[in-house]
């Protein structure tokens, strides 16, 4: 009898108790929470001074941190019906998402609909907003990455069935983003999508000569456009008189600002460079202004969060196609490769590593397409990562 006594409490000793797994991935949720708070703040910081210059003397202190309050109320309730819809559902939408986007290219091209700003035709106002369709493109190139890549996986080696297709979508987009002009979209689009093919298993010598035409088309339109041509030139030499006041000069006043930072920063509100030195200090050089009152702690857990959230997106998605759910993963991958790709730019552009280009920090900067879309993406990874444990819950999605 304490012979069946001791071997009863052995296994009682390792028998498994009740999971205690969450709903949810609580360090995804607390890294992209922290971000949009922080970018709140931050967005309100950079422009509350810009009410004091001619340019937007009419628009109030308030105007743009109220505004970026608004889209991320906007965002999140996008975010929350995206998230209530199954992975399957998206699969079915990813070809009719991509034409409509598709058309919203072409129709914000057309004089008389799309919206100007700078020479550049990237928006299409509704009303008191402009919706910017490359934003959409963004996800809408995911999803159908992610599906082609599914439908095509027995032809992911072949020429003609497995990558000149996907060739051809991204050509298409790629000429109607440069005529608007949108390089850093395109780029973004790219990255997506090329990453996606590669974690799919696309033809190795096709990615590599994929890849090869791409960085070839990069530099033949930066030679061949005398403005970004100016802009490459000035990234390499910021501090050139003729460059520090022309082609560098946001630049410049980026690097005066993350060196005035230090190691922790002038406090909260107090940069200098945010009034009227620096143009665009809310939105594409956003993490400049964090460097100046947060200093080199405040670009550290920016770039910290950004790691987690990425980090948190290829764990999910590997998990999903290790349950043979392929499309969901990869949705997964790619919304953690356009975070990456995205914030990696803008925060090279800042810090002076890579050249000046007009892309916003996700989820932090002010802007009401890129605030929504952002929402959207992170939406579609946790519910990737819900789905995930419904099944390993032993349920049905």
């Amino acid at each position: 009898m304490s012979l069946i006594a001791d071997l009863t409490a052995s296994v009682n000793a390792v028998r498994p108790g009740r999971t205690r797994m969450r709903n949810y991935d609580a360090p995804l949720v607390l890294a992209a929470t922290t971000l949009l708070l922080l970018g709140l703040l931050m967005v309100y910081s950079a422009s509350i001074a810009l009410a004091d210059g001619p340019r937007y003397a009419s628009y109030g202190r308030y105007y743009f941190v109220l505004r970026h309050g608004l889209f991320l109320c906007a965002g999140l309730m996008a975010g929350a019906v995206v998230l209530v819809v199954p992975m399957r559902v998206w699969q079915r939408l990813a070809m009719p998402g991509f034409m409509a986007s598709l058309a919203l290219l072409v129709l914000v091209l057309i004089p008389g609909v799309g919206h100007e700003v700078n020479g550049a035709h990237r928006w299409i106002p509704l009303g008191p907003l402009n919706f910017q369709p490359s934003e959409l493109m963004k996800l809408a190139a995911l999803l159908y990455a992610a599906d082609y890549t599914v439908r095509k996986q027995e032809h992911m080696q072949a020429f003609s069935r497995g990558f000149l297709p996907m060739a051809c979508a991204l050509g298409g987009v790629g000429m109607l983003l440069l005529l608007e002009p949108d390089l850093g979209a395109f780029i973004v689009i790219v990255a997506i999508a090329v990453g996606i093919l590669f974690l799919g298993g696309i033809n190795g010598k096709y990615f590599s000569s994929l890849l090869a035409v791409l960085v070839s088309t990069f530099l033949a339109l930066i030679w061949l456009s005398p403005w970004r041509r100016a802009r490459l030139f000035a990234y390499l030499d910021p501090w050139n008189d003729a460059n520090a006041y022309g082609s560098a000069y946001q630049l410049s006043h980026s690097l005066i600002a993350l060196g005035r930072g230090e190691w922790l920063g002038v406090g909260l509100g107090a940069s200098v460079e945010k009034l009227h030195y620096l143009p665009e200090a809310h939105t594409d050089f956003l993490m400049a202004v964090v460097g100046e009152e947060l200093g080199f702690a405040g670009v550290l857990l920016v770039i910290m969060l950004f790691a987690v959230l990425v980090q948190r997106g290829f764990d999910i998605g590997r998990q999903a196609i290790a349950m043979e759910r392929t499309f969901a993963g990869l949705v997964a991958h790619g919304v953690a490769i356009w975070f990456g790709v995205q914030a990696f730019i803008n925060m090279g552009v800042c810090l002076g590593l890579l050249p000046t280009k007009g892309l916003t920090l996700p989820l932090m900067s002010y802007g009401g397409s890129g605030v929504v879309m952002n929402l959207c993406g992170l939406a579609l990874m946790l519910r990737v990562d819900i789905e995930n444990r419904i099944m390993m819950r032993g349920g049905r999605t």
